[in-house]
């Protein structure tokens, strides 16, 4: 085919796209969102079972083999359902691109959203590689889920933009937070991302490697788990108030329900983390605690997204 015709061909498909915010369009950011979560989820059914090493090279399953073989048992099973989801999450960011390119001027934060998706998940792919080539160095790995913590982030920004809950086709005839609670929603995101954060150190000192002769961090495990408790204790009283300050917005009120989401979730987390660490960290609680940690990437994002970036501030008469 020559450049010309490949020219026409590419316009014409251009032609065929979107130009508006598609049901497509919204139902692909959901499943991204729910996807990251589902690729952390994976992560620490990988940890937990011991499967970090189920496929002992990078990009390939083995030196022979792209995907796992009956010879690796489940181990090489879990291993490379894990990395067939990031595939699956960047055919989806891909699409998302694509179905927003005549909107790449109009909509620039969906546009900008979607390439971020799209660019970091190789990344997280060779984060992966470099984890298994370093034996599950706790470091590496810790690094490999903070990456999809930030996916997770990104992806809830994008479902609230794609459905018209905050950003520019947020609505603007209403209120704007108010200053006490969007700076008390930015103190709940942070303490959020700081928890997840500081939890990974908890994870790295812990006992589940992802392999026997993984090596584990050098590290005080009452101190980091105290350390991570911190901003866990000024979430749920952040949160808690949050919720008194917005109760009298009424049922609908947006911001009023995603303080009761945040509020649950954290009061959630916090009693699987201290049923875990109470118990010996059995498997069952981590798998569930690593879901709770992708639940509040995405309502403390949310919280600070639809405060920060939702309505316009009421013009004060003299």
């Amino acid at each position: 085919m020559s450049q010309s015709s490949t020219a026409v061909a590419l316009r014409t498909f251009a032609q065929k796209l979107p130009t508006t915010i598609t049901p497509a369009i919204k139902r692909l950011s959901v499943a991204s969102l729910i996807g990251q979560g589902i690729l952390i989820i994976s992560g620490g059914v990988v940890r937990v079972t011991g499967s970090g090493l189920g496929c002992p090279t990078w990009p390939k399953c083995t030196a022979e083999s792209l995907t796992n073989t009956p010879a690796m048992g489940i181990h090489g099973v879990i291993e490379f359902v894990n990395r067939t989801l990031t595939f699956g999450l960047a055919a989806i960011a891909l699409v998302l691109l694509v179905l927003l390119w005549n909107l790449r001027h109009e909509r620039k934060d969906l546009f900008w959203l979607a390439f971020g998706l799209l660019a970091v998940i190789p990344a997280q792919a060779i984060i992966g590689g470099i984890t298994v080539l370093s034996g599950l160095n706790p470091y590496v790995v810790s690094l490999h889920f903070l990456v999809s913590a930030a996916l997770v982030v990104v992806s809830m920004l994008m479902v609230n933009r794609t459905y018209g809950r905050t950003g520019i086709s947020g609505p603007h005839d209403v209120p704007r937070a108010k200053p006490l609670i969007r700076q008390l929603s930015v103190i709940a995101a942070v303490a959020s991302y700081l928890a997840v954060v500081l939890g990974t150190l908890v994870t790295g000192s812990g006992p589940h490697s992802g392999d026997a002769t993984s090596p584990r961090m050098e590290l005080d495990g009452y101190l980091v788990t105290r350390m991570h408790a911190v901003p866990v204790y000024v979430l749920v009283a952040t949160a808690l108030l949050l919720v008194i300050l917005l109760w009298r917005n009424g049922k609908g009120d947006i911001l009023r329900n995603a303080s009761l989401i945040l509020f649950v979730s954290v009061l959630f987390q916090g009693v699987i983390g201290y049923w875990q660490y109470f118990t010996g960290i059995p498997i069952l609680l981590v798998v569930v605690h690593m879901f709770g940690a992708s639940l509040m990437l995405s309502v403390a994002t949310n919280m600070i997204d639809v405060a920060l970036r939702r309505g316009k501030d009421q013009v004060q008469l003299k």
